[in-house]
């Protein structure tokens, strides 16, 4: 019997975690007994962690299973123009609110994510904490909850628009346009260049979709 080392809150965030990491992908099927024997929690936690993941639609049945959901080409598009618009408004109040501390933070982690660009899963999770750390920065608790919403649903994409040649280094230089705006406290700047770096991860995901499609 699992040890119920973990509430039910945290059953819910390893499974999360889980799909968010790639451990289980699109498709993968997920069993109450094998959740429960990998995460060392009792299986009540893990049947209503399953519930709240399905009632957010971040599983989907197959059957009398439960498969992590995937997003098809219109979901995809609508969650990339609400994914726009709510960090557009992010990086425009965290050039209005963001302490110089806060700022610190974010060319630190600019600097530090140039080691990973050869790694695009690790990449992947800095760029995730960078976006992170703008949305704090916005000092909205609203906006922060609608954008950790829209992350978990970011999760579903099976891969990462940061594994195209050229887009780590791309990213990045436009993180540097997005803190440089934010730091001189030019809040439409601030808006336009984090609008355009997501144009440009919706851009590389939709050619790497586009090519997958014709693959024979």
């Amino acid at each position: 019997m699992p040890s119920d080392k973990h509430n039910h809150k945290d059953a819910y965030d390893l499974i999360l975690e889980a799909i968010d990491v790639g451990v289980y992908k699109p498709g993968d099927r997920l069993v109450e007994s094998e959740l429960a024997e990998r995460f060392g929690v009792s299986r009540t936690p893990i049947r209503e962690a399953l519930q709240r993941l399905e009632t957010q639609s971040l599983l989907a049945r197959d059957g009398r299973s439960l498969i992590v959901a995937s997003l098809d080409h219109n979901q995809l598009a609508e969650l990339y123009v609400v994914r726009s618009e709510l960090e557009g408004l992010a990086a425009r109040l965290a050039a209005r609110h963001a302490a110089a501390e806060e700022v610190h933070v974010l060319e630190g982690m600019i600097e530090a994510d140039r080691e990973l660009v050869g790694d695009p899963p690790a990449l992947a999770r800095a760029n995730r904490r960078f976006h992170r750390q703008i949305h704090l920065a916005s000092h909205n608790r609203y906006l922060v909850q609608q954008l950790d919403l829209v992350y978990r649903s970011m999760a579903l994409m099976a891969t990462t628009s940061l594994a195209a040649e050229g887009r780590g280094v791309a990213a990045l230089q436009e993180h540097e346009v997005i803190v440089a705006a934010i730091k001189a406290r030019d809040e439409q700047a601030a808006y336009d260049a984090l609008k355009a770096h997501i144009s440009g991860a919706f851009v590389q995901r939709l050619t790497a979709d586009s090519d997958a499609s014709t693959l024979p």
